[in-house]
């Protein structure tokens, strides 16, 4: 990977819409080698898909906690059975396995926090795997 492939990539990643004639002009070559390179980043696994980026508060899910999870036992079948219940949540954007503690680190969006208490008291402090829940709530996004 040359520095063009990498202002490819920092391209599609501020704008994945971009058109094949906006991209290569952007990144001063002509369309044909600019669309050879993009399709060899594809292939090559770098670039995975392309994406839509989503305002979580007009979907009704502006409230986002990080949860940190400890599990009361660790075998393999039931870190598999947890993973596979913490993962069919719709409320669930994101679960991390984590090396140490804790086990797991897990996002959740939901509406507001009377939703999140709601959320969190139903469906992961009734979970007999897990033993620990931790809530952090961010106060503000930096990066």
């Amino acid at each position: 990977m040359d520095a063009l492939d990498r202002a490819i990539i920092d391209e599609l990643v501020r704008d994945g819409r971009l058109t094949n004639q906006e991209l290569a002009q952007r990144v001063g070559l002509t369309p044909a080698p600019c669309l050879r390179r993009v399709r060899r980043l594809e292939a090559d696994g770098v670039i995975t898909g392309y994406t839509a980026v989503l305002d979580p508060a007009a979907l009704g899910r502006g409230f986002e906690v990080l949860i940190h999870a400890d599990l009361s036992a660790n075998d393999r079948a039931s870190v598999e059975a947890f993973e596979a219940r913490i993962a069919s949540f719709d409320e669930v954007i994101e679960v991390r396995r984590m090396f140490g503690l804790p086990d797991y680190v897990i996002r959740v969006r939901v509406a507001d926090l009377d939703a999140y208490e709601k959320w969190v008291t139903t469906h992961l402090m009734g979970d007999p795997a897990i033993v620990r829940v931790d809530s952090r709530m961010t106060m503000k996004v930096v990066k």
